[in-house]
């Protein structure tokens, strides 16, 4: 049995020899590397790394976009038993120096100068950092080129054909494999301690659920510092799938043609996308070309829903559904290279009814759950068990239940061994071997995993990404022209938003200085010069943040929040379901598009 991730993909190197194991598109044109070459430059890295001092035990720090070299430079970390510790390429200078330093990390690898830029603003402060490298071209001063590191590694690996076997050999299960940086809802990173045996025992769940091989190819576009992406690359690699990586979230579509992948791991935001832009062009086609898809897509509604509840179409459904698909579905399908198996959702919960669309389209997404701490799956749909609008039944192998207060409790091998340096907190969430994940929810009558709510206010939008209210919220209350009063909303959505109580003496002078006709203050929060004033404050305020933290749109407030209403507690916290819910045609109309 495969024990640790070093152990995997040695045993993809023998197991798997392929023409194209990683491909990625250069110069225009789609570039592949073979297993062969793959591990030779794994093998290579991770000799050059121990040639530069690193050893067991040593954090490693990549910051790099998507690319071939992002998981050698991991695996070559792995395999000499050292702590991969990813970060995400939004982040500001101030931010990856906090990752860098709480981490300890002894290297720092990232892809070229553009990323190099925002270490080279905090270089100075990074003393206990032994080595920067750079992936792309001659290193800048104070660096090494990977090449350097290469022909160190092949130096090495002349010398001693046997060490780098060896070294990854000696890995063990509860050996530390990474330390994943999540922000928490105060806003200050916590770096989740994974284990090997973490991610393994969460990897062998999923070949036993989800079947997927060799002949099959993946295209690879959500961040690999993101967990999910992260997991299921070890998991594809080590059942000898091709990955393809797209060259941005902005050319998925294109590269989809290009690669024609069996299968994607995405975020509902890709969904949401294809969605639209499929009712989009059928709303804007002739009444026959409507009536037409709509007796398709009816069609294959029901067909799907005899497959999710397990039950034989009937014949006649079948012959329907052979015509939809031929006249109808397989122009979409075609979109999306004509190859696709399945997708993976995760990291924001997908609209059950956009779920259904995909499912009579004829594209199974498997929608699942799970948390960084969990590295990450906790639950999931599968071939042979689905339902939309759930994220499945829990996975083999881990306990779940539900706590009184209806928050998802789990146990199990793929639970963290805690956050890095701060006890206090892993002793608020790991209790008694229980991790309390701040979930709300419930499982169903057939014992399908149902998530209603967040406990804490944390905020996950359509993309993925996890923010934390509070501090912008307090940036935002610190810029001109507002009041004491800012909600931060963005759940399920694709961009951060805010409520906000403008200082109405401040806001009043200014709208009597330039001429801005008002006759209440109802009126005043609805002019858009208002708005824009406001909300070139915020922006000045939070100029700083990573762009995905960014107030995008505000509405403004002709009141304060009240303790009478029930908006605030008598201490002032505001409560935001309660807040949400009262403003919903508000908060609406700022995603209305």
């Amino acid at each position: 049995m495969l024990e640790t991730l070093s152990r995997l993909i040695l045993n993809t190197f023998r197991a798997y020899p392929k023409d194209a194991l990683l491909m990625s598109k250069q110069d225009g044109r789609w570039v592949s590397l073979s297993t062969a070459e793959v591990g030779e430059r794994i093998r290579a890295l991770a000799l050059g790394l121990k040639e530069l001092g690193a050893g067991p035990g040593d954090k490693l720090v990549i910051l790099s976009e998507n690319r071939p070299e992002w998981p050698m430079v991991d695996f070559a970390n792995l395999c000499l038993g050292g702590v991969t510790v990813p970060v995400y390429t939004t982040l500001m200078p101030d931010q990856i120096r906090y990752i860098v330093e709480n981490s300890e990390a002894k290297i720092v690898v990232c892809s070229g100068l553009a990323l190099w830029g925002r270490l080279a603003a905090v270089k100075g402060a990074l003393s206990g950092v032994r080595q920067f490298i750079v992936m792309d071209g001659p290193a800048p001063e104070g660096a090494t080129a990977m090449s350097e590191v290469l022909e160190k590694g092949r130096a090495a690996a002349a010398r001693q054909p046997d060490l780098f076997e060896t070294l990854a050999q000696a890995v063990r299960p509860d050996d530390l494999a990474s330390i994943i940086y999540t922000s928490g809802t105060t806003g200050i990173p916590k770096g989740v301690m994974l284990t090997h045996d973490n991610f393994m025992s969460n990897i062998r769940t999923m070949y036993d659920l989800v079947p997927f091989g060799p002949k099959d190819t993946v295209l690879s576009f959500l961040p690999l510092s993101h967990v999910l992406e992260r997991m299921t690359t070890f998991a594809f690699l080590g059942k000898g799938c091709t990955i393809a990586y797209a060259e941005s979230v902005e050319t998925v579509a294109e590269n989809l043609l290009e690669v024609r992948p069996q299968i994607m791991i995405s975020v509902p935001r890709l969904f949401d996308k294809i969605y639209v832009k499929v009712m989009d062009t059928i709303l804007a086609g002739s009444g026959l070309k409507k009536k037409i898809f709509f007796w398709a897509l009816k069609t294959g509604k029901k067909y799907s829903a005899c497959r999710i509840e397990g039950r034989p179409a009937p014949a006649f459904l079948r012959f329907k559904n052979r015509w939809a698909r031929r006249l109808v579905f397989a122009k979409i399908l075609a979109k999306t290279g004509g190859r696709v198996r399945f997708f993976v959702s995760g990291g924001a919960p997908l609209s059950k009814d956009i779920a259904e669309f995909f499912f009579a389209i004829g594209i199974t997404v498997l929608e699942g759950y799970g948390l960084t701490e969990t590295a990450p799956v906790l639950a999931l749909n599968t071939f042979e068990a689905i339902r939309p609008g759930t994220v499945g039944r829990p996975i083999p192998g881990i306990e779940l239940k539900i706590a009184a207060d209806g928050e998802i409790v789990v146990r199990g091998p793929n639970v963290m061994r805690g956050y890095h340096k701060k006890e206090a907190e892993t002793r608020e969430v790991l209790v008694d071997g229980w991790l309390h994940t701040g979930d709300i929810g419930h499982l169903d009558e057939d014992g399908f995993l149902v998530i209603t709510d967040r406990k804490k206010d944390l905020i996950i939008t359509a993309g993925g990404k996890n923010i934390a209210p509070q501090p912008i919220e307090n940036l935002i209350k610190a810029a001109p022209a507002v009041a004491n009063a800012a909600v931060v909303v963005g759940g399920n959505r694709k961009f951060v938003a805010a409520l906000v109580v403008p200082d109405f003496d401040k806001l009043t002078a200014y709208a009597k200085a330039h001429g801005i006709p008002f006759a209440s203050r109802r009126e005043l929060v609805l002019r858009p010069e208002a708005v824009a004033y406001v909300m070139s404050g915020i922006e000045k305020a939070t100029a700083h943040l990573a762009p995905f933290e960014r107030v995008k749109k505000i509405a403004l407030l002709d009141r304060d929040f009240d303790v009478e209403t029930g908006e605030v507690t008598p201490t002032l916290k505001v409560r935001r379901s309660i807040v949400e819910a009262k403003y919903k045609d508000i908060i609406d109309a700022l995603y209305a598009e």
